[in-house]
């Protein structure tokens, strides 16, 4: 099963996904990819399997990946201070692969009925949710 974790900026949603996909479901392939390579080598260091940074790693990455991991900004171009341009966004919202999206207020973008939580209660929802779907 191959699962992408995208993340930007310093990595720590990455980093923390990667950590809590590896202890579930530890079979995984996990390909990280960093919108920048600060990102890629958090990602790297919590246990990734392969890493890679930029736009053509998105896209390759997303294009028989079974799920995708990261902040809701990774499907909104220029979304994450900028770091997410307009290819990878359309990238990863045309994949077929499921989307597993953590909601964060610096992407821009507010999901109306979703409830305050800890980055870290975020992260179990969708790792859970990712570990039912591929269980």
């Amino acid at each position: 099963m191959k699962l992408v974790i995208i993340d930007g900026q310093g990595g720590r949603l990455g980093q923390l996904l990667v950590t809590a996909v590896r202890a579930r479901l530890p079979q995984a392939d996990l390909y990280a990819i960093g919108t920048n390579a600060l990102a890629t080598s958090a990602m790297l260091k919590a246990g990734a399997d392969f890493g890679a940074t930029g736009e053509n790693p998105v896209v390759r990455a997303v294009a028989d990946a079974d799920g995708v991991l990261g902040p809701i900004g990774i499907v909104v171009a220029n979304a994450i201070l900028g770091e997410v341009t307009p290819v990878m966004a359309e990238a990863v919202g045309s994949c077929h692969g499921k989307k597993y999206l953590i909601p964060m207020n610096n992407c821009g973008v507010l999901v109306a009925g979703v409830a305050e939580k800890p980055l870290s209660a975020y992260v179990t929802d969708a790792v859970e949710a990712l570990a039912k779907d591929f269980s």
